[in-house]
């Protein structure tokens, strides 16, 4: 499948946004490792505001990041949301509150477990009735959710917006999926000849995985380990520089998608 990326955005540890992280994963800036500053979720009523969790919050940071930096609309625009476990502070919450002897479920907390919460808000906040698709794919979420959205996009011939995100969970849920700090990706997939493209994209198909996916910086690579949204640092990396390269992001049971990245600029 051949597509193109028109613009990405980008927050979670030691990155604010996509300027800031261009000259880090190009080797011209060191990686330092910093926590995010997410920001109020745009759109949304102060009332919504204050009952959205962290998951909702950093990936409406990433996407309204990534539609400033198009002429594309977002009320237009379709969208993938790809997490490996929706929010987990929200999760842990609802158990700790079954586990009481008299349970009582928040409304709040149930609307905000089910894992298209992050397109619900999306939507409401852009007021787009467009579809969106949400998916879990474990650590291959990442790639899961674009191989979704370049399915679309060749489909429909249409931009369609990628979103991925992961935040921890609180102990004890930690000690059995460890996940070392809340990032978001967005990106703006489109058809392959739409101009002002970031990159041009070939897709490959599924490949087994070789164990050459690692990033050469030791800081980067636990970064890409540890967060499934970061799996996709591959990819950043080659969008952040300035020759065809081909790339592999980790996908389900010892497979990887791969892409060749040419970027335009």
């Amino acid at each position: 499948m051949n597509l193109s990326i028109l613009a990405v955005g980008l927050i979670g540890p030691g990155f604010s946004d996509w300027d800031q992280a261009r000259p880090v994963l190009n080797g011209l800036h060191p990686y330092e490792l910093t926590e995010p500053v997410i920001p109020p979720p745009e759109g949304l009523a102060s009332a919504e505001r204050r009952r959205v969790p962290l998951s909702v919050k950093i990936a409406l940071a990433a996407a309204h990041q990534v539609f400033a930096q198009t002429r594309v609309r977002a009320e237009d625009t379709q969208t993938v949301f790809a997490s490996s476990g929706g929010d987990g502070k929200n999760c842990h919450d609802l158990c700790e509150a079954l586990a009481q002897a008299d349970p009582f479920l928040s409304p709040t907390r149930f609307t905000n477990s089910v894992h298209n919460a992050a397109a619900g808000y999306w939507s409401i906040a852009t007021g787009s009735m467009q579809a969106s698709a949400s998916i879990c794919a474990h650590d291959a979420s990442f790639a899961a959710g674009f191989l979704e959205a370049a399915t679309m996009v060749v489909t429909d011939l249409e931009p369609v917006g990628l979103i991925a995100y992961d935040v921890p969970y609180p102990a004890p849920l930690h000690a059995k999926r460890p996940i070392c700090g809340a990032m978001a990706v967005a990106m703006i997939l489109g058809p392959h000849n739409a101009p002002d493209a970031l990159a041009r994209i070939t897709l490959q198909g599924l490949v087994e995985s070789t164990g050459d996916m690692a990033m050469a910086q030791p800081d980067l690579e636990a970064l890409r380990a540890g967060v499934p949204a970061a799996r996709s640092l591959p990819l950043l990396v080659a969008l952040a520089g300035t020759v065809a390269i081909e790339v592999k992001i980790e996908a389900m049971d010892g497979q990887a998608l791969k892409m060749r990245v040419v970027p335009c600029n």
